[in-house]
């Protein structure tokens, strides 16, 4: 029999009865969220309709671009605009005067700004002291402001385990040098409190941290905006120029630290570079503050960057900018175009604009040497398989233009060098876009870096660093054009430190001693009456023959009544 239904305390007999079986109630509303349950004399509530949802259709990209060509279908190259820089490319000096390493760093680290370095070293000094701080402290000057900036490119030339190391005179790391430079406490105390802006003006941008007024880089503005305005005002670049990031090492939490996996620097502060391509010379830079303080335009961070990076008024018109795939865009190129300048890189088949059609692609079985590209306008997508598919865009360039590259691939089981086709911007691409890692080489040859309590001074020594490079760079140039023989990078590091620290590299020559006495060139064997004549040598500084030669030095001296070089020599030494 059906199971009776249960009676409720309220319900009777009869009323069960009634119910057991009942009609479906009418399905209660569902209530919106501007709904309640409340029936008072309230309004009548307004029911929340959803609009329709509106569907997006993607955009064809085979539909707004053509299929792809290979290198067999004829490309021209777009015309480039002339080239016409705001100076005449090069060095920006007279070329008639002597610079030495000295002149040539003091052009990036001037006497203004070291006094100003001081200045407000002094202050952050005294402050310290207010608070506490134990050590002794005098007033930095210039001229010993200089001597420790010696003594930061001498350590990053000797290198030690330890700072104290420098000074330590009872073990195998002595060395006489830095102790006559400076005292290490002095030394440690200046770099407890090197300080680039105005600690009291510090404060007062600190209160306004969370606005927008706030400027992260305020502790670099001074010594940085120096720098910056040298690297542009003492040398002009040539046609070809390259955009990338730098970075300098820091692990701490600071707000900028950045981790970039693909870098051999991982973690650290991010600089955006321009660079000579031909040179690695440091034209322009920006340190990137982090997402929170860069005010991003509509273009994008990589947009905005490059733009302010390769600025007209400085530069000029007909310049060719390369760059990789992080700042490529057709947006980007489009505008550089519209400002006479031309661009390539790689790209990302993921950027707006770049051509996705699938229509004679590339595929996972085409070749090592294989081409595609397409033409949009004045900008041409091009593909090349290498170890990986590459894709390249410029602005500047034909598709292929009959250039070759040398590759290793595998034949008949066998590897053989062969000439494979390769695109033009590629070409172009790989001789012009390392300008920023020549310049990254030249820097980690002789950093001045070194493990610092904060941020600021890291950054500090990263300007150095580019100070002196430049520096060297200028040389190299002034030594070309002069048409005098340049120093070696390790030969300018070395003078520049021997200047900056006021010390003389010329080291005082022995005297000569008695051990230096004339003996026969001929051997002791041979018959006397032949030594004079079978036994001689050229001499050392007349080229005329002669039987004597000094004990000592070894080498063939004249020793006669009309040609006394033996004297001559040995006044040398």
């Amino acid at each position: 029999p059906p199971k009776k239904p249960r009676r409720t305390p309220t319900q009777s007999d009869d009323d069960v009865e009634e119910k057991t079986n009942p009609s479906p109630p009418p399905k209660k509303p569902r209530r919106t969220p501007t709904q309640s349950s409340y029936s008072g004399t309230r309004a009548p509530l307004q029911v929340a309709t959803e609009k329709p949802r509106r569907i997006r259709t993607p955009v064809s990209q085979a539909s707004r671009h053509p299929p792809w060509k290979t290198e067999t279908a004829p490309d021209e190259a777009p015309p480039v605009s002339r080239f016409q820089p705001a100076r005449p490319p090069g060095v920006q000096l007279n070329l008639t005067d002597n610079h030495t390493p000295l002149d040539l760093f003091k052009l990036y680290v001037p006497r203004d700004a070291v006094n100003t370095l001081c200045r407000n070293t002094n202050k952050q000094a005294a402050m310290a002291q207010a608070k506490g701080s134990k050590y002794t402290w005098t007033d930095v000057w210039v001229e010993e402001f200089y001597r420790y900036i010696g003594l930061l490119l001498y350590m990053a030339m000797v290198k030690q385990h330890e700072i104290r190391d420098y000074w330590r005179q009872n073990s195998i790391y002595s060395l006489a040098f830095p102790v006559t430079i400076m005292t290490r406490d002095r030394y440690r105390a200046i770099s407890w409190n090197v300080h680039m802006s105005d600690p009291d003006k510090d404060q007062e941008n600190d209160r306004k941290r969370g606005t927008p007024q706030y400027d992260k880089l305020f502790r670099l503005r001074p010594f940085m905006d120096t720098v910056q305005h040298a690297c542009k005002t003492f040398f002009h670049p040539r046609r070809n120029i390259s955009v990338d990031e730098r970075m300098v090492a820091w692990k701490a939490n600071s707000g900028m630290t950045q981790y970039m996996k693909a870098k051999p620097i991982k973690w650290g502060f991010k600089l955006f570079v321009l660079c000579d391509s031909s040179t690695g010379y440091t034209v322009d830079f920006s340190v990137y503050p982090g997402k929170n303080y860069f005010q991003i335009g509509q273009g994008g961070l990589t947009y905005d960057t490059v733009m302010s990076l390769v600025n007209r008024d400085y530069l000029g018109s007909g310049y060719h900018v390369y760059m990789d795939n992080f700042y490529t865009s057709p947006k980007l190129f489009r505008d550089l175009l519209a400002l006479n300048i031309g661009a390539c890189g790689t790209y990302r088949d993921n950027r707006k604009d770049c051509p996705r059609t699938e229509s004679n692609a590339l595929t996972k079985k085409s070749p090592r040497g294989s081409i595609r590209w397409i033409r949009d306008g004045p900008l041409v997508f091009v593909k090349w398989v290498d170890t990986k598919v590459v894709p390249v865009c410029s602005t500047i360039h034909a598709a292929f233009a009959g250039d070759t590259t040398k590759r290793r691939v595998k034949q008949d089981g066998v590897w053989i060098t062969k000439d494979l086709p390769c695109p033009s911007p590629i070409i172009h691409y790989n001789k012009h876009m390392g300008g920023v890692d020549l310049s990254d080489q030249l820097i980690q040859y002789y950093t001045a870096q070194h493990k610092t309590m904060k941020w600021y001074r890291k950054l500090f020594l990263h300007f150095l660093d580019i100070a002196a490079i430049n520096a060297y760079l200028l040389h190299k140039e002034l030594s070309s054009l002069g048409q005098r023989e340049a120093m070696t990078h390790k030969a300018f590091q070395e003078e520049l430190i021997a200047q900056l620290c006021g010390v003389s590299q010329k080291v005082p020559r022995q005297q000569a001693t008695f051990d230096h006495v004339p003996v026969p060139t001929g051997k002791k064997t041979m018959a006397v009456g032949k030594r004079a004549t079978v036994g001689r040598k050229k001499c050392v500084l007349c080229k005329m023959c002669t039987p004597w030669e000094c004990k000592v030095c070894d080498v063939p001296l004249c020793l006669q009544l009309t040609r006394n070089c033996f004297e001559k020599w040995h006044r040398r030494l």
